[in-house]
Protein backbone atom coordinates (compact mmCIF):
# COMPACT_ATOMS: atom_id res chain seq x y z
CA UNK A 1 0.00 0.00 0.00
CA UNK A 2 1.36 3.59 -0.96
CA UNK A 3 2.22 5.20 2.21
CA UNK A 4 2.14 9.21 2.92
CA UNK A 5 5.41 10.56 3.13
CA UNK A 6 4.65 12.68 5.91
CA UNK A 7 2.40 12.96 8.57
CA UNK A 8 1.87 14.20 12.35
CA UNK A 9 1.32 11.72 14.96
CA UNK A 10 -0.22 13.29 17.93
CA UNK A 11 -0.12 11.41 21.76
CA UNK A 12 -3.33 13.23 23.08
CA UNK A 13 -3.01 13.55 26.96
CA UNK A 14 -6.30 13.36 28.79
CA UNK A 15 -7.96 13.83 31.94
CA UNK A 16 -9.73 10.47 32.44
CA UNK A 17 -12.69 10.67 35.41
CA UNK A 18 -13.44 7.42 37.09
CA UNK A 19 -16.65 5.68 36.49
CA UNK A 20 -16.54 3.41 39.52
CA UNK A 21 -19.07 5.87 41.33
CA UNK A 22 -21.92 4.68 39.26
CA UNK A 23 -24.08 2.15 40.27
CA UNK A 24 -26.01 1.56 36.58
CA UNK A 25 -25.01 0.93 33.15
CA UNK A 26 -27.31 4.05 32.14
CA UNK A 27 -25.55 6.25 34.99
CA UNK A 28 -21.97 5.17 32.54
CA UNK A 29 -23.41 4.90 29.04
CA UNK A 30 -24.15 8.96 30.27
CA UNK A 31 -20.84 9.72 30.91
CA UNK A 32 -19.04 8.54 27.96
CA UNK A 33 -21.26 10.12 25.80
CA UNK A 34 -20.85 13.28 27.74
CA UNK A 35 -17.30 12.85 27.57
CA UNK A 36 -16.91 12.23 23.85
CA UNK A 37 -18.58 15.68 22.96
CA UNK A 38 -15.79 17.05 24.77
CA UNK A 39 -13.26 14.75 23.45
CA UNK A 40 -14.69 16.18 19.78
CA UNK A 41 -13.89 19.62 20.54
CA UNK A 42 -10.63 18.58 21.80
CA UNK A 43 -9.62 16.78 19.10
CA UNK A 44 -10.88 19.42 16.52
CA UNK A 45 -9.19 22.24 18.53
CA UNK A 46 -6.02 19.86 18.06
CA UNK A 47 -6.16 20.06 14.65
CA UNK A 48 -6.38 23.83 14.39
CA UNK A 49 -3.31 24.49 16.00
CA UNK A 50 -1.49 21.67 14.55
CA UNK A 51 -2.43 21.73 11.29
CA UNK A 52 -3.73 19.18 8.35
CA UNK A 53 -0.75 17.13 8.41
CA UNK A 54 -2.25 15.58 11.63
CA UNK A 55 -3.32 12.63 10.58
CA UNK A 56 -3.04 10.28 13.58
CA UNK A 57 -3.98 10.70 17.08
CA UNK A 58 -3.35 8.22 20.45
CA UNK A 59 -5.74 8.78 23.02
CA UNK A 60 -4.93 6.99 26.94
CA UNK A 61 -5.29 3.68 28.05
CA UNK A 62 -9.31 3.16 29.48
CA UNK A 63 -10.03 6.97 28.47
CA UNK A 64 -13.88 6.94 28.89
CA UNK A 65 -13.69 4.62 31.96
CA UNK A 66 -10.84 4.40 33.86
CA UNK A 67 -10.30 0.42 35.62
CA UNK A 68 -12.14 -1.47 37.60
CA UNK A 69 -11.33 -1.14 41.34
CA UNK A 70 -13.60 -3.21 44.12
CA UNK A 71 -15.93 -4.50 41.44
CA UNK A 72 -15.71 -8.26 40.71
CA UNK A 73 -15.55 -9.18 36.85
CA UNK A 74 -19.06 -9.86 36.15
CA UNK A 75 -20.27 -6.51 38.02
CA UNK A 76 -17.44 -4.10 35.63
CA UNK A 77 -18.44 -6.40 32.54
CA UNK A 78 -21.82 -5.60 32.85
CA UNK A 79 -21.56 -1.77 33.90
CA UNK A 80 -18.62 -0.60 31.83
CA UNK A 81 -17.50 -2.63 28.77
CA UNK A 82 -18.38 -1.74 25.60
CA UNK A 83 -18.69 -4.05 22.10
CA UNK A 84 -17.25 -3.13 18.85
CA UNK A 85 -20.86 -2.74 17.55
CA UNK A 86 -21.40 0.09 20.42
CA UNK A 87 -22.23 3.61 19.46
CA UNK A 88 -19.13 5.02 21.31
CA UNK A 89 -17.51 3.72 17.91
CA UNK A 90 -19.80 5.12 15.39
CA UNK A 91 -19.38 8.86 17.19
CA UNK A 92 -15.30 8.21 17.35
CA UNK A 93 -15.86 7.14 13.79
CA UNK A 94 -17.72 10.25 13.16
CA UNK A 95 -14.73 12.68 14.48
CA UNK A 96 -12.30 10.57 12.35
CA UNK A 97 -14.24 11.48 9.35
CA UNK A 98 -14.78 15.28 10.30
CA UNK A 99 -11.20 15.29 10.85
CA UNK A 100 -10.01 13.23 8.34
CA UNK A 101 -7.73 11.22 10.65
CA UNK A 102 -6.98 7.98 12.42
CA UNK A 103 -7.85 7.33 15.94
CA UNK A 104 -6.43 4.67 18.48
CA UNK A 105 -7.43 4.62 21.91
CA UNK A 106 -8.44 1.95 24.72
CA UNK A 107 -11.04 0.69 26.77
CA UNK A 108 -12.74 -2.59 28.03
CA UNK A 109 -14.73 -4.75 25.93
CA UNK A 110 -17.49 -7.16 25.86
CA UNK A 111 -17.56 -10.25 23.93
CA UNK A 112 -20.72 -12.26 23.96
CA UNK A 113 -18.59 -15.59 23.47
CA UNK A 114 -17.10 -14.78 26.80
CA UNK A 115 -19.99 -13.69 28.59
CA UNK A 116 -18.81 -14.64 31.96
CA UNK A 117 -15.43 -12.29 31.00
CA UNK A 118 -13.91 -9.00 29.85
CA UNK A 119 -11.02 -8.02 27.81
CA UNK A 120 -9.07 -4.72 28.13
CA UNK A 121 -8.90 -3.70 24.10
CA UNK A 122 -7.06 -1.18 21.99
CA UNK A 123 -8.64 -0.30 19.03
CA UNK A 124 -7.99 1.93 15.52
CA UNK A 125 -10.35 3.78 13.73
CA UNK A 126 -9.78 4.90 10.18
CA UNK A 127 -10.11 8.72 8.29
CA UNK A 128 -13.48 6.55 6.80
CA UNK A 129 -15.15 5.99 10.62
CA UNK A 130 -14.25 2.46 9.76
CA UNK A 131 -12.76 0.14 12.84
CA UNK A 132 -10.21 -1.34 11.06
CA UNK A 133 -8.15 -2.80 14.23
CA UNK A 134 -8.83 -4.17 17.49
CA UNK A 135 -5.95 -5.40 19.88
CA UNK A 136 -7.58 -7.61 22.93
CA UNK A 137 -4.35 -7.45 25.93
CA UNK A 138 -2.49 -10.67 25.91
CA UNK A 139 -0.90 -10.12 29.82
CA UNK A 140 -2.28 -8.67 32.78
CA UNK A 141 -2.43 -8.84 36.39
CA UNK A 142 -6.06 -8.39 37.22
CA UNK A 143 -8.05 -8.55 34.13
CA UNK A 144 -9.00 -11.32 31.76
CA UNK A 145 -6.86 -12.12 28.49
CA UNK A 146 -7.34 -14.32 25.38
CA UNK A 147 -4.51 -16.35 26.86
CA UNK A 148 -6.78 -17.55 30.11
CA UNK A 149 -8.75 -19.16 27.56
CA UNK A 150 -6.51 -19.20 24.90
CA UNK A 151 -7.82 -22.72 23.13
CA UNK A 152 -11.58 -21.59 22.67
CA UNK A 153 -10.06 -18.36 21.75
CA UNK A 154 -7.83 -19.59 19.17
CA UNK A 155 -10.68 -21.49 18.05
CA UNK A 156 -13.08 -19.05 17.21
CA UNK A 157 -10.87 -16.79 15.59
CA UNK A 158 -7.46 -17.80 15.08
CA UNK A 159 -3.77 -17.71 16.22
CA UNK A 160 -3.22 -14.47 13.70
CA UNK A 161 -5.86 -12.52 16.13
CA UNK A 162 -3.99 -12.34 19.10
CA UNK A 163 -1.07 -10.05 16.77
CA UNK A 164 -3.47 -7.91 14.61
CA UNK A 165 -1.50 -5.20 12.43
CA UNK A 166 -2.90 -2.64 9.86
CA UNK A 167 -1.98 -1.97 6.62
CA UNK A 168 -2.55 1.63 6.07
CA UNK A 169 -1.32 5.06 4.96
CA UNK A 170 0.14 5.53 7.78
CA UNK A 171 2.35 2.92 7.41
CA UNK A 172 1.70 -0.38 9.34
CA UNK A 173 0.25 0.04 12.98
CA UNK A 174 -0.23 -1.93 15.57
CA UNK A 175 -1.15 -1.32 19.15
CA UNK A 176 0.41 -2.26 22.47
CA UNK A 177 -1.64 -1.79 25.70
CA UNK A 178 0.01 0.26 28.79
CA UNK A 179 2.00 -2.36 30.84
CA UNK A 180 2.99 -4.77 27.85
CA UNK A 181 5.37 -2.24 26.49
CA UNK A 182 7.48 -3.91 29.34
CA UNK A 183 6.89 -7.64 27.53
CA UNK A 184 9.02 -7.39 24.43
CA UNK A 185 7.55 -10.49 22.91
CA UNK A 186 4.41 -8.28 22.04
CA UNK A 187 6.08 -5.65 19.81
CA UNK A 188 8.40 -8.18 18.53
CA UNK A 189 5.25 -10.53 17.19
CA UNK A 190 3.52 -7.48 16.04
CA UNK A 191 6.91 -6.47 14.59
CA UNK A 192 7.03 -10.47 12.75
CA UNK A 193 4.08 -9.38 11.38
CA UNK A 194 5.47 -5.81 9.63
CA UNK A 195 4.43 -3.29 12.59
CA UNK A 196 6.15 0.23 11.85
CA UNK A 197 4.22 2.23 14.56
CA UNK A 198 3.17 1.32 18.05
CA UNK A 199 0.21 2.87 19.31
CA UNK A 200 0.44 2.55 22.98
CA UNK A 201 -2.16 3.88 25.10
CA UNK A 202 -1.13 4.14 28.56
CA UNK A 203 -1.98 5.18 32.13
CA UNK A 204 1.36 5.12 34.17
CA UNK A 205 3.49 6.77 37.10
CA UNK A 206 4.17 10.59 35.93
CA UNK A 207 7.68 10.97 37.21
CA UNK A 208 10.96 13.17 36.09
CA UNK A 209 13.07 9.99 36.85
CA UNK A 210 13.43 7.62 33.82
CA UNK A 211 10.46 5.26 34.35
CA UNK A 212 10.13 1.33 33.43
CA UNK A 213 8.12 1.63 30.67
CA UNK A 214 10.03 5.13 29.59
CA UNK A 215 13.24 2.99 29.15
CA UNK A 216 10.67 -0.21 27.87
CA UNK A 217 9.46 2.67 25.43
CA UNK A 218 12.93 3.45 24.26
CA UNK A 219 14.16 -0.53 23.59
CA UNK A 220 11.13 -1.74 21.98
CA UNK A 221 12.00 1.27 19.34
CA UNK A 222 15.23 0.41 19.22
CA UNK A 223 15.20 -3.14 18.82
CA UNK A 224 11.88 -3.38 16.17
CA UNK A 225 13.20 0.07 14.26
CA UNK A 226 9.35 1.42 15.16
CA UNK A 227 7.67 4.34 16.00
CA UNK A 228 5.98 4.44 18.79
CA UNK A 229 3.00 7.07 19.29
CA UNK A 230 2.55 6.66 23.58
CA UNK A 231 -0.42 8.45 25.15
CA UNK A 232 -0.28 8.62 29.33
CA UNK A 233 -3.25 10.35 30.96
CA UNK A 234 -3.33 13.43 32.23
CA UNK A 235 -4.36 11.99 36.32
CA UNK A 236 -7.45 10.14 36.72
CA UNK A 237 -10.01 11.84 39.18
CA UNK A 238 -12.86 10.12 41.28
CA UNK A 239 -10.73 7.50 42.52
CA UNK A 240 -8.75 7.01 45.98
CA UNK A 241 -5.84 7.27 43.92
CA UNK A 242 -4.17 10.72 44.20
CA UNK A 243 -5.40 12.24 40.91
CA UNK A 244 -1.55 13.20 39.45
CA UNK A 245 -0.17 9.86 40.30
CA UNK A 246 -0.40 8.89 36.17
CA UNK A 247 -0.19 12.44 34.42
CA UNK A 248 2.73 13.24 31.90
CA UNK A 249 5.02 11.98 29.64
CA UNK A 250 3.11 11.43 26.55
CA UNK A 251 5.69 11.27 23.76
CA UNK A 252 6.42 10.17 19.97
CA UNK A 253 9.82 8.34 19.65
CA UNK A 254 11.71 7.79 16.57
CA UNK A 255 12.31 4.08 15.16
CA UNK A 256 16.07 5.56 16.21
CA UNK A 257 15.05 5.53 20.02
CA UNK A 258 14.90 8.91 19.78
CA UNK A 259 12.28 11.14 22.01
CA UNK A 260 10.87 13.60 19.20
CA UNK A 261 8.43 15.31 21.40
CA UNK A 262 7.06 15.05 25.05
CA UNK A 263 4.48 16.55 27.20
CA UNK A 264 4.31 18.01 30.65
CA UNK A 265 1.55 17.02 33.21
CA UNK A 266 -1.68 17.92 32.62
CA UNK A 267 -4.30 17.71 29.81
CA UNK A 268 -1.66 18.44 26.50
CA UNK A 269 -1.16 18.08 22.98
CA UNK A 270 2.35 18.97 23.09
CA UNK A 271 3.47 15.63 22.51
CA UNK A 272 3.19 15.32 18.91
CA UNK A 273 5.80 14.94 15.96
CA UNK A 274 6.59 14.18 12.21
CA UNK A 275 6.24 10.49 11.07
CA UNK A 276 8.13 9.70 8.00
CA UNK A 277 7.62 6.10 7.15
CA UNK A 278 9.85 6.19 3.45
CA UNK A 279 13.00 6.75 6.08
CA UNK A 280 11.60 4.08 8.57
CA UNK A 281 11.58 1.20 5.59
CA UNK A 282 14.92 2.68 4.36
CA UNK A 283 16.74 1.60 7.65
CA UNK A 284 14.88 -1.82 7.73
CA UNK A 285 16.21 -2.61 3.95
CA UNK A 286 19.91 -1.27 5.07
CA UNK A 287 22.66 -4.02 5.06
CA UNK A 288 24.01 -2.59 8.72
CA UNK A 289 24.98 -3.32 12.02
CA UNK A 290 21.91 -1.38 12.78
CA UNK A 291 19.59 -3.59 11.30
CA UNK A 292 18.49 -5.37 13.98
CA UNK A 293 15.41 -6.86 12.25
CA UNK A 294 17.18 -8.45 9.75
CA UNK A 295 19.82 -9.81 12.13
CA UNK A 296 17.29 -11.57 14.32
CA UNK A 297 17.54 -15.49 14.57
CA UNK A 298 14.22 -16.63 16.00
CA UNK A 299 14.71 -20.09 15.64
CA UNK A 300 17.45 -20.52 17.82
CA UNK A 301 14.96 -18.92 20.57
CA UNK A 302 11.89 -21.53 19.95
CA UNK A 303 12.91 -24.08 21.95
CA UNK A 304 13.24 -21.96 24.88
CA UNK A 305 10.07 -20.54 24.44
CA UNK A 306 8.53 -24.21 24.01
CA UNK A 307 9.83 -25.70 26.81
CA UNK A 308 9.82 -23.60 29.80
CA UNK A 309 6.48 -22.26 30.38
CA UNK A 310 5.83 -20.07 33.10
CA UNK A 311 2.28 -18.42 33.43
CA UNK A 312 0.03 -21.36 31.69
CA UNK A 313 -2.65 -20.61 29.04
CA UNK A 314 -6.63 -21.28 29.65
CA UNK A 315 -6.35 -20.76 33.82
CA UNK A 316 -9.36 -19.41 33.58
CA UNK A 317 -11.19 -21.97 31.50
CA UNK A 318 -14.36 -23.46 33.78
CA UNK A 319 -12.93 -21.58 36.50
CA UNK A 320 -15.57 -18.53 38.10
CA UNK A 321 -13.43 -15.35 37.10
CA UNK A 322 -12.48 -14.11 40.22
CA UNK A 323 -9.42 -11.46 41.30
CA UNK A 324 -8.39 -14.09 43.76
CA UNK A 325 -8.00 -16.54 41.20
CA UNK A 326 -5.03 -14.24 39.10
CA UNK A 327 -3.22 -14.51 42.45
CA UNK A 328 -3.31 -18.15 42.92
CA UNK A 329 -2.56 -18.54 39.61
CA UNK A 330 0.69 -16.21 40.23
CA UNK A 331 1.77 -17.72 43.05
CA UNK A 332 1.68 -21.38 41.49
CA UNK A 333 3.92 -20.05 38.82
CA UNK A 334 6.12 -18.60 41.20
CA UNK A 335 6.23 -21.68 43.66
CA UNK A 336 7.19 -23.92 40.25
CA UNK A 337 9.66 -21.76 38.41
CA UNK A 338 11.68 -21.95 41.92
CA UNK A 339 11.05 -25.62 42.38
CA UNK A 340 13.40 -26.16 39.50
Amino acid sequence: MEVLPYYIALGMQLKCSAVNKYGSREEVVTHVDSYLKLLKQQIFAAKKFIGDDLKLIVLPEYFMTSFPMRESIVEWRDKACFSQNDNIFEVIGKICIENDMYISGNYYEQDDNFPKLFFQASFIIDNHGNLILNYRRLNSMYSPTPHDVLDKYIDLYGYESLFPVADTPLGKLACIASEEILYPEVARCLMMRGAEVFLHSSSEIGSPLMTRKNVAKLARSIENIAYVVSANSAGISGIPILENSTDGGSKVISYEGITLAEASPGESIVAYAGIHIPSLRIQRETFSMRNYIARQRFDLYAESYSNYIHYPSNSMEGKSPTKSLFKEIQKSVIERIYKN
